[in-house]
């Protein structure tokens, strides 16, 4: 039996008896709860140190309350059993290195290689207590940077699109006009043109529908910096799609890096500094072509548990 709620509650009405007294009395006497070598830290912290391994991945996640823990998991374990080697409230380096160095130094030291994001926590805590370890910049995380600046400016002119909108409105009001604002060739205004081409612009060109094609032929000419914008972000991230080894992505990425400065566009230049701060990290996908894939993977499990458990009573026994 799990540690789910409506599992409880139907057992319970399947065999007549109170669903939350059926739960409670298998947490008190059915499980080995009260008997488990975690139980008295597990709120703070759980470690598993036969489930480490050569390659890691390290995440964070929010498991209850909106709490953030951080999550160490083991990737040939593939999501599965003995997958999960750390987990501990908080994301602070300290807090994750007291955690992880109570493992000992031989088995730390035999760990090749730990998939993470750009948080500077994980990267001090990772370089501190995995000191043999190559540290990996998940391929995603990076690619996300630039999508997300790309998204900064279609919101930016998204707004600016309703302002207008809203004084033509007043403008039509104090003229007692009806206004009716410009409709473009698929029946988009330009706000709703705005909004709706924010799914496209994730995309590459090749994987666009046919209304989405039709939406980017719209709006580009229209907003020629958010092309400028967009073309940036797609050839980042085919700096790790078309390129095989790190000297290849290196003289990709420094073009890429150029092209950025010379486009002037603020966000974009904030991701070239983090690429630039992270790049030998970053270059490190292309030894083995690693990603966070499996901590993001298991880390939607834990979310997709919460969910259907509807709320956590006891952290330590939604933890075991």
């Amino acid at each position: 039996m799990d540690n789910n709620p409506i599992s409880y509650h139907l057992l319970g009405r399947l065999y007549s008896v109170d669903g939350k007294q059926l739960q409670q009395q298998y947490k008190d006497h059915l499980s080995d709860f009260h008997g488990w070598e975690q139980k008295d830290h597990a709120d703070e912290w759980m470690l598993f140190e036969d489930n480490i391994g050569p390659s890691l991945s390290i995440d964070e996640t929010a498991l209850s309350n909106g709490e953030l823990y951080t999550i160490i998991t083991n990737k040939e374990a593939k999501g599965g059993k003995r997958a999960i080697v750390a987990m501990l409230k908080g994301t602070q380096a300290e807090q994750i290195a007291a955690v992880l160095e109570r493992i000992p130094a031989r088995k730390r030291n035999q760990v090749k290689e730990v998939t993470m994001d750009m948080a500077s926590n994980m990267i001090k805590a990772i370089r501190r207590c995995f000191s043999n370890a190559s540290r990996v910049i998940d391929r995603f995380h990076v690619q996300k940077l630039a999508y997300d600046a790309v998204q900064e400016a279609s919101i930016k002119y998204r707004w600016e699109a309703l302002e207008q909108e809203n004084q033509a409105v007043e403008a039509a009001k104090k003229n007692k006009q009806s206004y009716q604002p410009e409709v473009f060739t698929n029946g988009d205004t330009l706000k709703q043109l705005l909004a709706r081409s924010r799914y496209l612009l994730f995309k590459h060109p090749s994987k666009w529908t046919a209304s989405q094609k039709q939406r980017a032929d719209l709006v580009f000419p229209r907003y020629p910096e958010l092309y400028k914008a967009y073309n940036l972000s797609i050839r980042l991230g085919q700096v790790f799609t078309i390129c095989k080894n790190k000297q290849q992505a290196f003289k990709r990425l420094a073009i890429w890096y150029n092209d950025v400065e010379s486009a002037g566009i603020d966000a974009f230049k904030t991701v070239a500094r983090s690429v630039q701060t992270h790049y030998e990290s970053i270059l490190n996908f292309f030894d083995n072509r690693s990603t966070n894939a499996s901590a993001e993977s298991f880390n939607a499990k834990i979310k997709a548990f919460r969910a259907t458990s509807r709320g956590v009573r006891c952290n330590s026994h939604y933890l075991i």
